[in-house]
C-alpha cells in the first residue's frame, strides 16, 4: 500500500515537473517571436538610406532634391552623396555605405555596365538599391528605378517643331542637326531619331542638310557658324542637350538670322528659359527632363520596399518618365515651370 502511494506521489509529481517544464518553453518562445517582430518595428521606423548624384550641376541638385523630400515624407534619416564624375569613387562611396550597414541607395549611376558591380555587392551585403538617370544593363536585382526616355525627349521637341513648320514654314524645312554621338552614342541617336520621327510624321518635305557633333556650348557656335555658311538655306536647327542648344541659339544671333533661321533643342536651365522669352524669336521650344521626379519617385520606391511593402512588379526594371515641353508658344507654361524651379532650386541650397 505504502509502495502504491509512493509510486503515485512520484507519478504526480513527474507530471508537475512536466508541466513545468513545458510552461517556460512556450514562454520563451513567445517572448523571442515579439522579440524579433519589436526589432523589425524598430528597424523600419530607423532606416538609414542614401541619395548619391555625380556633379553639382542644376539637373543632379533637383533629383537630389527629390532624394531628400521623398525620405523626409516617409520620416527616414539620409545621407547625400556625389561622386564627382569619378567611377573610382562611385565605387569607393558604395562601399563606405556598406561598410555603415546603412539600409538603401538611390543613385545615380555613371555607367550602364561598370557601375553594376559595386551596386551588386550591396546588394549582396543587404543594402538595397534604386537607380536614377540611367537603364542598367544587366541589374535585376535592383529594387527599381526612374530615368528619362531619350527617344521621348527628341519626340517632345519633334512634335512642336512639327506644328511650328507646318504652320509657318508652310511644311518645308531644310534642318541641322547638332549632337553628342561621339559621347554617348546610343543616348544621342535615340534623341535624334524622336526628334526627327515626330517632324516628318507631319512634314515628309524637311531635308536634313547637317548633321553634327556639337555638345559644348562655344563648339556648339562655332560649328552653327560654319553650318550656317555651307547651307544658307537651312531654317530650323535642333540641338540634342542643353550646351548645343545655348551654342545654336547664339551662332543664330551672331549671323544675323533673326527671323529666319530657328531653334529647337534639349534641356532646361536658366539660360534656356530666358533665351526663349527674347524677343529674337530664334529659341522656339525645349524638351526639360524632370529629374526631381526621378529622384523622389526613386527614393519613394526603395524606402517602401525596405518596408516591407510589396514592390516586386519594379524589381530589375527601370520606369521612364516623360520629357516636359516648354514652348514660346506657351508663355503661361514657360512661367509656371519656372516659378516652380525656382522654388525648388531655392530648397537644394
Amino acid at each position: 500500500m505504502k509502495k502504491g502511494l509512493v509510486s503515485m506521489a512520484l507519478l504526480t509529481l513527474a507530471f508537475s515537473l512536466a508541466a513545468c517544464g513545458q510552461t517556460p518553453v512556450a514562454s520563451d518562445s513567445g517572448k523571442k517571436e515579439e522579440k524579433t517582430a519589436a526589432q523589425k518595428e524598430e528597424k523600419k521606423a530607423n532606416l538609414v538610406v542614401a541619395g548619391v548624384v555625380f556633379q553639382e550641376d542644376q539637373f543632379m541638385k533637383l533629383l537630389s532634391l527629390g532624394y531628400q523630400d521623398a525620405a523626409n515624407t516617409a520620416g527616414v534619416k539620409i545621407l547625400t552623396g556625389n561622386t564627382g564624375n569619378d567611377q573610382g569613387k562611385e565605387t569607393e562611396l558604395i562601399n563606405t555605405y556598406i561598410g555603415q550597414k546603412l539600409d538603401g541607395i538611390a543613385i545615380a549611376p555613371l555607367n550602364q555596365d561598370s557601375s553594376v558591380a559595386a551596386l551588386k555587392r550591396a546588394d549582396d551585403k543587404g543594402v538595397k538599391v534604386s537607380v536614377t538617370n540611367i537603364s542598367l544593363t544587366n541589374a535585376p536585382f535592383i529594387v527599381g528605378g526612374y530615368t528619362s526616355d531619350n527617344k521621348n525627349i527628341g519626340q517632345v521637341t519633334g512634335k512642336e517643331a512639327a506644328r511650328f513648320i507646318q504652320e509657318k514654314l508652310g511644311g518645308k524645312a531644310k534642318i541641322a542637326v547638332l549632337q553628342y554621338k561621339s559621347q554617348l552614342p546610343q543616348q544621342s541617336t535615340d534623341r535624334v531619331n524622336g526628334f526627327l520621327e515626330e517632324v516628318k510624321k507631319v512634314n515628309p518635305d524637311v531635308q536634313v542638310v547637317a548633321d553634327q557633333d556639337a555638345w559644348l556650348q562655344d563648339k556648339a557656335v562655332s560649328v552653327v557658324g560654319d553650318i550656317l555658311t555651307a547651307h544658307p538655306d537651312v531654317n530650323v536647327i535642333w540641338a540634342a542637350n542643353e550646351g548645343g542648344t545655348i551654342g545654336a541659339a547664339m551662332a543664330v544671333k551672331n549671323a544675323g538670322k533673326s527671323g529666319k533661321v530657328y531653334v529647337f533643342g534639349t534641356d532646361a536651365s536658366y539660360q534656356l528659359i530666358a533665351m526663349l522669352k527674347e524677343k529674337d524669336n530664334i529659341l522656339q521650344a525645349i524638351a526639360g527632363q524632370d529629374p526631381y521626379s526621378m529622384g523622389y519617385k526613386a527614393m519613394e520606391l526603395l524606402i517602401k520596399g525596405l518596408k516591407g511593402e510589396d514592390v516586386s512588379a519594379n524589381k530589375g526594371k527601370t520606369t521612364s518618365v516623360d520629357g516636359i515641353l516648354l514652348s514660346r508658344s506657351n508663355p503661361e507654361g514657360l512661367a509656371k515651370f519656372e516659378a516652380d524651379l525656382n522654388a525648388k532650386m531655392s530648397k537644394s541650397k
